[in-house]
């Protein structure tokens, strides 16, 4: 027995030597705060971000952003540039077509949570959003018909007008929406997009996504992936790709006290989706706010909002804002490596109108160095808040193109 249980004991200790430890990727998070709005001032929001090349081995930073007024009341879409890697930005200009339009009556056509995306074949950046509506100064929910809306920006850095992404397909009668959707640029230039859509007779939105091929002035839909449902209230809403160990991913809004995650090996097959758990197997509570890939070329993490003892009336508990690395292989959550992004800021539990909140946030690689997650802030009481950057500092180079 003595000598049974002493090569056992050899064998565990030689599995921990050979197996490499989970290297620890992040270095630290440097938070930023871009722009000052909570005391006043108008309040940005719906910040994105992509890397724009420039000669050399110099890179711009593009943003496309609006102010925000009230709920869902966005103005209109402006754009601005870094060239120094976001210690400074040049002043918000519009982007021309993306400013609203009369519609009819009292109603106004707008334009909203608009993505850029840098598309290398054509050099040239593709800004997407979505069509909105507003009434009298309002959101308006009665809506029309909504669908995706894009522009271009050529290298010279002129912007088309906006076109129409068309998806000619009975069951977008009411919509089909990619606002805030991370997208997968392939390598031969078509783009992956991931889409929410639903026809006028039902309530819950179902995803997939759309293989698009893109040739620096129109984008159209090649190929229609396979669909999602839950039947839960609104259903699955803001779908994000990602790509990892040669797979790709999809993380999903839901309104079932859950999120959720899908996996595919040509990002059109989707196999049946699972909600967000951590390793222990326990799921995770998440309330109809969007999750966001953060992706390195060693690891996957993914950034959301959850439920915590200090935010439970915190509205959808949009604040704090988490960061957390992926199982690759069991795609769980590692609860030991959870970290604070943005801060819950005030009383959660007895103040929570005056909580801001980071809902509306996105993730973008910069380097091998860094990788950055914005977000405007928004205090429920006065639709006031700053606009913020997180840097996030990797421990090794990040590889991904």
């Amino acid at each position: 027995m003595t000598k049974l249980l002493s090569a056992v004991f050899f064998a565990s200790a030689l599995f921990v030597w050979l197996t490499p430890e989970r290297p620890n990727l992040i270095a630290g998070i440097e938070r930023v705060t871009l722009h000052k709005g909570r005391d006043g001032g108008v309040t940005w929001f719906l910040p994105r971000v992509c890397m724009v090349p420039q000669t050399g081995s110099r890179v711009m930073a593009l943003m496309t952003l609006q102010t925000i007024a009230g709920s869902d009341y966005y103005g209109p879409v402006h754009w601005r540039e870094s060239k120094d890697l976001g210690k400074t930005w040049s002043e918000p200009q519009p982007v021309p077509g993306f400013g609203r339009r009369p519609f009819s009556g009292e109603i106004e056509e707008a334009v909203s949570d608009v993505l850029p995306t840098y598309h290398a074949k054509t050099d040239t950046t593709l800004a997407l959003g979505e069509i909105i509506y507003y009434r009298t100064g309002r959101y308006f929910p009665e809506q029309p018909p909504r669908y995706p809306v894009y522009a271009v920006r050529d290298a010279k850095g002129n912007w088309s007008e906006r076109r129409k992404l068309v998806w000619d397909d009975p069951r977008t009668s009411a919509i089909y929406a990619v606002g805030s959707s991370q997208t997968v640029v392939l390598k031969n230039g078509d783009l992956l997009i991931p889409v929410s859509f639903r026809p006028k007779e039902r309530a819950d939105y179902a995803v997939t996504s759309l293989l698009c091929s893109f040739d620096g002035k129109e984008l159209k839909v090649k190929r229609v992936g396979t669909t999602l449902h839950n039947t839960v209230k609104r259903g699955l809403l803001e779908p994000q790709l990602t790509v990892f160990d040669n797979r790709y991913l999809m993380t999903i809004r839901a309104e079932d006290g859950f999120g959720y995650v899908s996996t595919s090996t040509d990002g059109l097959t989707w196999s049946p989706a699972e909600s967000w758990k951590w390793d222990n197997g326990q799921p995770l509570e998440m309330s109809t706010t969007q999750q966001h890939w953060l992706t390195h070329s060693e690891g996957l993490f993914l950034s959301y909002t959850r439920k915590a003892e200090e935010n439970a009336n915190v509205m959808r508990w949009r604040a704090p804002l988490y960061l957390a690395e992926v199982d690759r292989k069991t795609l769980r959550l590692i609860r030991s490596s959870e970290q604070i992004v943005f801060p819950l800021i005030g009383d959660g539990l007895n103040d929570p109108a005056h909580v801001p909140h980071y809902g509306n946030f996105h993730v973008n690689s910069v380097n091998a160095d860094e990788s950055w997650i914005l977000a405007g802030e928004v205090i429920p009481a006065n639709f006031r808040g700053d606009l913020l950057l997180a840097r996030v500092k990797w421990t090794r180079p990040n590889r991904v193109k």
